[in-house]
């Protein structure tokens, strides 16, 4: 079995800084190339990580995008250099500018010093960009630039800062539905698609299934006080049976709650708790079965609206259902977009339409 270990000095995936921040927790995160399609993949990561080109990482949710841009890194010439990873869906608009770039002292309110941005911690190694349709589109236009000219200008200062570092981007959505829609530009996406990753979900290698649970039960089990656990053969089928929509995150935590609750040596097919609503598809919309019954209770619902002849029927339903998702999610706008297959920028656009959120304002030098 071939794997690639992401645990270094006892501690888990982090972030060279030049801020101080706290460290993320420990995960028994390793990447497995035992299935036919991760031996594909291992092949092509090879031939990629020295050539120092800008890669896009394009997969599910899950299926260890990160882990990937750190193989990249690890077995390129920049091993020795920094690693960032900067996830651009978790930065607020208006901090997008000084994150990436860095501003300077007294570039707008609360600027008490020079602070570089993730660009100029990066410089020499590699700068991982999750989420990077998340981006706002003023945003893309400025990255765009520095990956053009290899030069940063942090907020506050004209003088442009060399820099060299190689971006791997990463995406677990379609780039090109959102370069169509207006949402991406067409141009930084060519820019970033120097080079290619398609990173398969964990149902397209069911070879790796096994070796995967193994190596979170051995990791997780070290660490938990119960080394020796082992899976029986009934537990192991069921692994093998399930699509995985969460893919190896998914697997992971199953292994874990299966490590709490098993009472013997042996993990038995009790202790492995699977969602029985949920198939391969990338919403983790369950079964085809189930999928029937919502397309027939939409049907239920929808028939006698039309019969009403409203005139703006498909505003108002897709209004409802911003705000039952949002509801639902309990305001997390991260979640509801997910649970709606869209970017949290889309969504945002709809919440601001519906008076449920303050609309964004244009990034400035005299904001933080």
């Amino acid at each position: 079995m071939i794997v690639q270990d992401n645990l270094r000095n006892g501690e888990g995936v982090t972030a060279f800084s030049t801020r101080p921040a706290a460290r993320p927790p420990h995960r028994a995160s390793a990447m497995v190339f035992e299935d036919p399609a991760s031996r594909a993949l291992l092949v092509r990561l090879r031939q990629l990580a020295p050539s120092g080109a800008d890669t896009l990482i394009v997969g599910e949710t899950g299926t260890g995008k990160e882990l990937v841009a750190r193989f990249l890194h690890d077995n390129s010439p920049r091993a020795r250099r920094p690693f960032v990873a900067v996830n651009c869906g978790a930065i607020a608009e208006t901090l997008v500018d000084s994150e990436l770039f860095g501003h300077e002292k007294g570039a707008f309110t609360g600027a008490m010093t020079a602070e570089p941005g993730w660009f100029e911690a990066a410089d020499g190694g590699t700068l991982f960009l999750d989420e990077i349709g998340e981006l706002p589109l003023p945003m893309q236009v400025k990255l765009l630039r520095v990956l053009q000219e290899r030069e940063v200008v942090r907020v506050g200062s004209r003088r442009p800062i060399p820099v060299n570092v190689r971006i791997v981007a990463a995406t677990n959505v379609r780039l090109d539905d959102a370069v169509a829609s207006g949402r991406f530009r067409q141009d930084l996406y060519y820019r970033i698609k120097v080079a290619a990753v398609l990173l398969p979900p964990l149902r397209a290698r069911p070879g790796d299934i096994l070796p995967l649970a193994d190596h979170f039960l051995s990791d997780l089990g070290a660490r938990g006080g119960r080394p020796g656990l082992r899976l029986a053969p009934e537990a192991m089928q069921a692994l093998l049976d399930h699509p995985w929509p969460g893919n190896i995150r998914e697997l992971e935590n199953v292994i874990h709650s299966a490590l709490v609750t098993a009472a013997g040596d042996v993990i038995t097919r009790r202790d492995v708790t699977l969602d029985p609503f949920q198939d391969g598809s990338r919403g983790g919309i369950a079964a085809s079965g189930l999928a029937i019954t919502v397309q027939d209770s939409l049907k239920g619902v929808l028939g006698p609206l039309f019969d009403q002849g409203h005139g703006n029927l498909f505003g108002v339903i897709t209004d409802a259902v911003i705000r039952s998702a949002y509801d639902y999610c309990g305001g997390n706008q991260m979640q509801t977009a997910r649970l709606l297959g869209i970017s949290r920028n889309v969504l945002r656009g709809h919440l601001s339409k519906l008076g449920l959120v303050s609309p964004r304002s244009r990034l400035c030098k005299n904001a933080p």
